[in-house]
């Protein structure tokens, strides 16, 4: 059996330092505001893996369906030899992609990135097993910062599912997308998952389902810093809220505060003031059109040369060739 190698460009202590910096600047801004990265502690992972099997979670199923109809197509149209994931590689949506990738006959080896070492090193073993064939390669980073670190293994594709980039702000995402362009050589490509703009009375309840169990996940952030910073926050008093900003064309999420208060984040000294009903933005979840993201893709140095939309078109994959 093959084992998998792992590097680590991301430690505790660094993931730690970074949620510091990332209180503080937030928690001290008008308006306040967190990335949305901090959910996803084990809990909050937890959670989110019922979201997706939610009845109003569509993405999830939404891009699961594209993929299982077009992973045959994109193997054809990459012909790629290295699968790099930007996430944790454990999911059915990976192992599609690498059975269609190996079917292809071009595979030779897997590449996840995430955040969490502990999520890599269970993800690979896992993979590394399941296909004796593959050279598989964790990188323990952050796909903000570590997009260079990625090895070469001959010609690559770089998935990034789950519509993540739509939690990127635009500025972010232009910073993103070159550095992906940066780090692909020419022919290699991208593969992004991508929400479209739809009915928002589909794409709301999707992060404001019937159960709670969004409202949970959006409170788990303040967990968090609970936990690792401190904090007192009373997760109960505040509520959580989800709107469609049609001029942005993005959801928002936020923790909205039932009365006033003031938190105190014991590591940082720092005493956070909340008026009652001031609001904290957690995530934006931007969706997309076509025209769109082709503009953001060429912007960057890429071409779109595939789009793959689900069953009701309420979500896309976007294959794109580097320039």
């Amino acid at each position: 059996m093959t084992t998998a190698v792992l590097d680590v460009y991301l430690t505790e202590a660094d993931g730690h330092a970074e949620l510091r910096l990332d209180a503080r600047s937030g928690l001290t801004a008008i308006p306040k505001a967190l990335p949305p990265k901090w959910f996803y502690d084990a809990a909050g992972s937890e959670i989110y893996e019922r979201i997706t099997e939610l009845p109003e979670y569509y993405p999830f199923n939404a891009e699961r369906e594209i993929l299982r109809a077009r992973a045959g197509q994109i193997a054809a149209a990459s012909e790629a030899e290295a699968l790099v994931e930007l996430g944790s590689g454990s999911s059915e949506k990976t192992r599609l992609l690498l059975d269609a990738l190996a079917a292809q006959g071009t595979l030779r080896g897997y590449l996840p990135l995430d955040v969490s070492e502990t999520a890599l090193r269970e993800a690979t073993s896992a993979l590394a097993a399941d296909y004796p064939q593959l050279h598989v390669h964790g990188i323990v980073g952050d796909f903000t910062r570590h997009l260079a670190r990625i090895p070469s293994q001959g010609k690559r594709l770089l998935a990034f599912l789950g519509g993540t980039i739509g939690n990127l702000l635009p500025p972010d995402r232009a910073v993103f997308l070159r550095s992906a362009r940066a780090t692909l050589g020419k022919g290699e490509q991208l593969l992004i998952g991508v929400g479209l703009v739809i009915d928002p009375a589909v794409m709301v309840p999707a992060y404001d389902d019937a159960k709670g169990v969004t409202a949970e996940f959006n409170r788990n952030v303040l967990r968090v810093l609970n936990r690792e910073l401190g904090a007192n926050f009373d997760p109960e008093a505040f509520d959580h809220v989800a709107q469609w900003n049609s001029e942005r064309e993005w959801i928002e999420m936020r923790l909205r505060a039932r009365r006033r208060m003031t938190v105190h984040v014991a590591e940082l000294g720092l005493d956070v003031p909340f008026a009652e009903g001031e609001e904290l933005r957690t995530e934006t979840s931007a969706k997309f059109r076509l025209g769109g993201i082709r503009n953001e893709l060429a912007g960057a140095g890429f071409e779109l040369t595939e789009w793959w939309t689900d069953s009701y078109n309420r979500f896309a994959l976007a294959l794109a060739t580097a320039l």
